[in-house]
Parts: C-alpha cells; structure tokens; sequence
C-alpha cells in the first residue's frame, strides 16, 4: 500500500537517487541498510522481484512525523530523464565536483524514487503541521541509498545535486 492511499498521511515532495542498474542492492540488503539507521524507523511493504531485486518499500518515522514510499524504476523512462535532468543541471551547475557528477548522472540507467509524506494525525493547523515535519529521515535515508548504490540525490523540483 502506498502512503497515498494512507489519510494519516500527505504527499509533500519526491527526491531520486540516480545509479547505475548494476549497483541496484538486493531488497535484503537495502533493507539491513535503511534498519540499521535508526532504531525507530518501521519498514513495510517490501515488494521484490523474483531474483530479489527491491521493487518498493515503505518505512515510517514517526520521531519526525513523516514516511517515505522507496520504489526502483530503470531502463528508458530513466534513460529520458536523466539527460534532459543532466542538461537543465549543466547550465546551472558551475562547480567543477558539479560538473563531473552531472556528466555520471548521464549514465545513470535506474533510480531510487523517494516520496517524503508527512504525517496527519492529531493536528488540526497546517502552521503546526510545518513545524513537526522534520526532514531528518528523508535526508539520512536519501544519503543511505547514494552510499549503497554509488548514486547521485537530486531534487528533481528545484533541479539540485544534494
């Protein structure tokens, strides 16, 4: 089940992790790695393929009052994006580690999708919502996810390298 379909939850912003497919960790292993950042995360809804490659996942934290929905996209779809993303990041990006790190992302074939949800429940006013979410787990597990899979984080929205 996608946090979508969760009312405790909303959607608030999607982040990628660009790779390499031959860097894309069994759901075994990114499972280890995303339980072993933080005691408190709850992981669920891990779907694999049948050689075990992670399909989605979705992991709770509720210290920060938020969850993220993990799924794996590669092939053309990621291909397509990745140079147009690479493009847009070229004339943005003046720093020479920028440079060289959106010339990687051009042979990125697969991703990471990270969708950031914050959580509902027990909050009536948006103002105080905006104060709980904190961003903590998004940026731990997006930093996680780069470290296993030699990957590139991007915020697709404002087109920056994190």
């Amino acid at each position: 089940m996608s946090m979508f379909e969760n009312d405790q939850y909303r959607w608030r912003e999607t982040y990628f992790v660009l790779f390499h497919s031959s860097k894309a960790p069994p759901a075994k292993k990114l499972k280890e790695t995303i339980s072993s950042l933080n005691a408190r995360y709850t992981l669920t809804n891990l779907h694999s393929d049948s050689k075990g490659k992670l399909e989605s996942l979705t992991i709770l934290a509720p210290d920060d009052f938020a969850a993220l929905d993990i799924c794996y996209v590669e092939g053309d779809e990621v291909q397509e994006q990745v140079d147009a993303l690479a493009d847009e990041l070229k004339g943005i990006e003046n720093r020479p580690e920028d440079r060289a790190r959106i010339e990687r992302i051009r042979k990125c074939d697969a991703r990471f999708d990270v969708l950031h949800f914050e959580q509902l429940s027990g909050v009536d006013d948006a103002d105080e919502l905006d104060e709980m979410l904190d961003p903590s787990a998004l940026l731990v597990v997006l930093e996680a996810l780069a470290k296993l899979t030699d990957g590139i984080p991007v915020d697709p929205q404002s087109g920056a390298l994190l």
